[in-house]
């Protein structure tokens, strides 16, 4: 007799999958850093997290990378949730409200390949770019008219990019004991 309750393995992606199947006109608010309130719904995340996974293969992220994020809880936030983790690389939040040294420390610890930054910091992360040299770009969470001038090399438009990519993605199945976040805490 077997014991197990589904014959799947549990992964972000399936969550994903489940909600946009099962909720696909459930809306999803939230405000922007451009400060305007955006509306969206479960089906049209799901869509989003697809062309990040086809973001990340662009990039060349590979399984088990690093790609950090650092912003606010937002819809493009909750899309890289789903994306970043579903593709198999790992989501690892930054606390934006850290010490400088402390961002130094964690960026480079985790040797993040990417970092995702919404507007409002990054200011934070040009202050503290000598010091983060192996990361390889920043994706600002913006519009393509609200791109910043920044001394960030390789920074790219977020939705420049995502509007480039297909929202058709295979979700890869791997063991659900693989990790696909990680935050290093403040209280370490």
């Amino acid at each position: 007799m077997q014991g197990l309750m589904m014959d799947r393995p549990l992964l972000v992606s399936t969550l994903l999958q489940h909600a946009e199947a099962t909720y696909p006109n459930t809306e999803i608010v939230s405000r922007r850093c451009e400060g305007d309130i955006h509306r969206y719904t479960m089906k049209d995340a799901a869509s989003r997290a697809r062309k990040v996974a086809n973001l990340l293969t662009r990039l060349d992220i590979q399984d088990s990378d690093r790609v950090a994020t650092l912003a606010w809880n937002n819809y493009r936030h909750f899309e890289l949730y789903y994306g970043i983790s579903g593709f198999g690389a790992v989501l690892h939040t930054i606390n934006p409200r850290l010490f400088a040294e402390q961002l130094v420390y964690i960026i480079n610890h985790a040797e993040d390949r990417y970092i995702f930054v919404d507007l409002t910091f990054v200011p934070l992360l040009e202050a503290i770019l000598p010091h983060i040299g192996n990361v390889e770009g920043f994706i600002i969470l913006c519009d393509e008219d609200k791109m910043p001038e920044t001394k960030l090399p390789n920074a790219l438009c977020y939705e420049t990019l995502l509007a480039a990519e297909s929202d058709e993605f295979e979700w890869p199945e791997f063991p659900e004991t693989k990790g696909a976040s990680m935050c290093y805490t403040s209280g370490t």
